[in-house]
């Protein structure tokens, strides 16, 4: 896999799973914008890191939940950089409660920022990938949007919308050369699981037949075969990315 001389966005890419897909692209020579909302200093980190590998990064502060922040980012991205070559929807929140005591900016919230955002950055970038006739969309979804999980109905819902949107936008897009897929991941090590008691982690290996917690860098690889060449046969699906909770 090479990406030498492409450019790929990232969006929620200064820690985490972002970060991780951020590092995995730029270590096989991509040039990396590193879209983020909060606490720009990990942000620069990620950039220096990248850089110290020898390639081009930015970061750049947008909400993917609004139209007029992901037009800012775009064309910040075309200014720096000659193509858009891979775009990867990673920014998503949670806001977990039971449906009777959720209140409604956090079930709005959670779809603006997780399928909104999606959809703003993805349509953002879809004509210019139309015009160059090439381009990888990576949607991150989850294993929670194909099999529900209590205390999670706005997560699930946005997710389950992004696995949809990737299959209508694969169809429509396939005949242009772009190819656009999701990953769905389990259970990571993130700051998300992070905050989970022992107890819960416990309860959670029950469901996970290889016993243990994937990492960032899982879904990175992952991630980072869907936009190169190797997957160019590729397009309108889900690969869980779970220890097997979802066969």
């Amino acid at each position: 896999m090479n990406f030498i001389g492409k450019t790929a966005i990232v969006t929620g890419g200064s820690r985490g799973i972002g970060k991780a897909i951020a590092l995995k692209l730029a270590e096989l020579g991509a040039n990396i914008a590193v879209n983020y909302t909060s606490k720009p200093e990990e942000a620069e980190k990620v950039v220096a890191a990248i850089r110290e590998m020898g390639r081009e990064a930015i970061a750049i502060k947008a909400d993917v939940s609004k139209g007029d922040d992901v037009q800012r980012l775009i064309d910040e991205v075309e200014h720096q950089f000659p193509t858009i070559d891979i775009l990867v929807n990673n920014a998503g929140i949670t806001r977990d409660t039971l449906l009777m005591r959720m209140k409604d900016e956090d079930w709005d919230q959670v779809i603006a920022i997780n399928l909104k955002g999606t959809y703003n950055c993805t349509k953002a970038v879809t004509r210019k990938m139309m015009k160059q006739k090439s381009g990888k969309i990576v949607n991150i979804a989850s294993v929670v949007g194909v099999m529900g999980n209590i205390g999670q109905s706005n997560y699930a819902a946005s997710k389950a919308g992004i696995i949809g949107f990737t299959k209508s936008i694969a169809k429509e897009l396939a005949t242009r050369g772009i190819n656009v897929n999701a990953v769905a991941p389990g259970f990571i090590q993130t700051n998300m699981t992070e905050v989970l008691s022992e107890e819960v982690k416990e309860s959670l290996m029950t469901h996970i037949p290889m016993k243990q917690l994937g990492t960032p860098e899982d879904v990175a690889n992952v991630v980072a075969f869907l936009c190169s060449d190797n997957a160019r046969y590729i397009t309108g699906q889900v690969l869980n990315v779970d220890g097997g909770m979802v066969m």
